[in-house]
This record gives structure tokens, sequence and C-alpha cells, in this order.
């Protein structure tokens, strides 16, 4: 079938390979996973996070690839998603993170100009994230390495990870970010609130510390990929600035946290057409990707269109975010 727009790139799509959630299901619960088998696929839980169930537009690469073609998209950077691997120990979750990074592999070798991947690291335990840093960036299809926007209890900003932070910045592997456990999730349990509000202010925080921790200082070839439009983060940096201004404690950074706007990249994942033309004129239209959140319930069921229906964009920058700024991003 031929594609409307042949060059679309989605970098904001979800998989779970059968692989994995075998592993997942034998091996999650002893870990405190809640595994239950339903009619339409897996269903499983750790703490305050459910997941699936996980049907095949999660699972089934074919049923995905048709949805690809009706949507006009030509290239899915597989990404796991919720609740990734770091509640399950050190050596399942690096087991895990194996299996679902070789399984990238696999699907990109099957259909090498429609999938590419995006590896999940064990950052649970540095020194194991470090190692499959190094494999992954020798794996075919792995164009970046996706993660949490908080490591457990631990923020983006422990210095435990700079050491995995140092190798990505050196094999050139972009880090893409998504929010797992949502600060405040006791008060969002209601309204769908954990994911309309929680996520897009953990990707702000998550940003705040990669500031203020000196992460991007430190790493400044590090690229950083910030989902659903960068949350509240665009919003919100009048605010950091501020305090950059007026507090001596928060000085030691480079730069105004203003600045460091451009140090991430941000996807088209905002539900709002003013939300991505903002992005374009302050941060700049080479910045930003798009991105659907395939196929969870409030994903993009046409992520193409959403870009190219927006009357603020010009045909440039519309082109820009639908293919190019990936293309380079991904190196593709």
């Amino acid at each position: 079938m031929k594609l409307a727009t042949p060059l679309a790139i989605d970098v904001h799509a979800h998989w779970y390979p059968r692989a994995f959630l075998a592993l997942l299901g034998k091996e999650g619960p002893p870990h405190g996973l809640e595994w239950r088998e339903t009619e339409n696929g897996p269903q499983f839980k750790i703490r305050s996070v459910t997941t699936g169930p996980a049907g095949p537009r999660f699972v089934d690469l074919e049923t995905r690839l048709r949805a690809m073609d009706e949507q006009g998209v030509a290239v899915h950077a597989l990404s796991l998603t919720q609740p990734m691997v770091y509640w399950a120990g050190r050596e399942l979750g690096n087991r895990l993170s194996i299996v679902y990074n070789d399984e990238v592999q696999k699907a990109h070798e099957k259909t090498p100009q429609r999938f590419v991947g995006l590896a999940t690291l064990p950052m649970h335990a540095p020194d194991l994230a470090r190692r499959e840093a190094e494999r992954v960036a020798k794996l075919r299809g792995v164009r970046g390495v996706y993660m949490a926007t908080a490591i457990l209890e631990r923020e983006l900003s422990d210095e435990a990870f700079f050491p995995v932070y140092e190798v990505l910045e050196d094999l050139g592997l972009p880090m893409f970010l998504h929010p797992v456990f949502v600060i405040g999730e006791e008060r969002l349990k209601k309204f769908y609130l954990t994911n309309l509000l929680g996520n897009p202010f953990e990707s702000a925080i998550a940003a705040a510390h990669l500031i203020f921790g000196g992460v991007l200082d430190r790493f400044p070839r590090l690229e950083v990929v910030l989902p659903h439009a960068g949350g509240a983060f665009p919003w919100l940096v009048g605010r950091l600035n501020r305090g950059w201004e007026k507090r001596q404690d928060l000085r030691h950074i480079q730069k105004a946290p203003v600045d460091y706007l451009r140090r991430f990249w941000y996807d088209t994942v905002g539900y709002s057409d003013p939300v991505v033309d903002y992005l374009a004129r302050v941060v700049g239209p080479d910045r930003i990707v798009m991105g659907s959140d395939y196929c969870f319930p409030i994903a993009y069921e046409r992520p193409v269109d959403v870009v190219t229906a927006n009357p603020l964009l010009s045909e440039e920058t519309k082109q820009a975010i639908v293919a190019g700024n990936a293309r380079r991003l991904l190196k593709l």
C-alpha cells in the first residue's frame, strides 16, 4: 500500500514483544508484578501502574504495519514503556532489557525500512546499564535508548547515572524519557489524572533535574528527548529562570534555565495546535519530532495529519517535524 507521507517517522510508539511478555509473565510475579491473562491479552500491574491488556496492536508487528499504512507513517521507533524493568531487581531487570533489545533488533532485521528501536537499559543497576548500552550500540536498528523520568526513587540528576550518560554521549545515542510512576499519584488517582497531569509534570521535573543537577553541563553532547511536547517544562521554564535569578543556591549551572530549552527535543503529543506552534516559535522548529503514543487509549490516531493540518505551522516546519528532524536525530 502506498503511504500518504512516505517519510513520516513516529518516535513515540510503544511495543511489547512476545518474548519480553513471556519472560515478564513467568518471572515477574515473585518480584511483585501482578499478572492476569485476559481474552484481549495479558494485563499486568506493579505498584500503582496497570498496563494492558496488551493485545495485537501492542504486540503483533503485522497488525502495527497495517495501522502505520493507514496513518501514513513510514517508520516506528519502537520503545518499551510502563512498567519498564527497574522494579524487577538486578538480575531479572537486566535479562528483561536484553530480551527486549534483542527483539528490537529482530524487528528491524525483518522489516528494516519500517522499524528501528530505542533500547531499554537496567538503569537501576548503572554498571549493567552501561554494559548494555555498549552492547546495544552494536545492534542493527537501535537508534537511541529509552528510560523513565525517574529511576525508582532516584532522580536523573543522581550522580550514580553519570557513567551511563557518559557512554551514551560517547556512542551518540539519544536518550528518550517517559514517565512511569508519577509524582503526587495519591492525589491523581481519580479522573485519569495520573496520566493527564502526572505525565506532563514528570517531564518537567526530569528536565529540571537534568539542568540544575548539572547533567547537561557535564555532558554537552548528550541528546535528550522529552515526551508529551515537553510536558509542563517549556511553559514553566520562565519560573525556573526566575528562581535561578533570585537564589544563589541555583546559580551553579553554566547558563540560565531558559538557555537550556534547545538542549531538549520535544514530540508533538500535546493535543493542541498552539502547543506545537509555541514550541516551534520559542524552542525552534528543528527540535520537534512527530509522536503518537501508539497505541495507548489517548494516542493520536492520525499523527501525521495532526501536524500537516496545523494551520499555525509553515509547510517547511511541517515537513521537518513529520520526517526531517527525526531522520537527523535518529541518524536514519
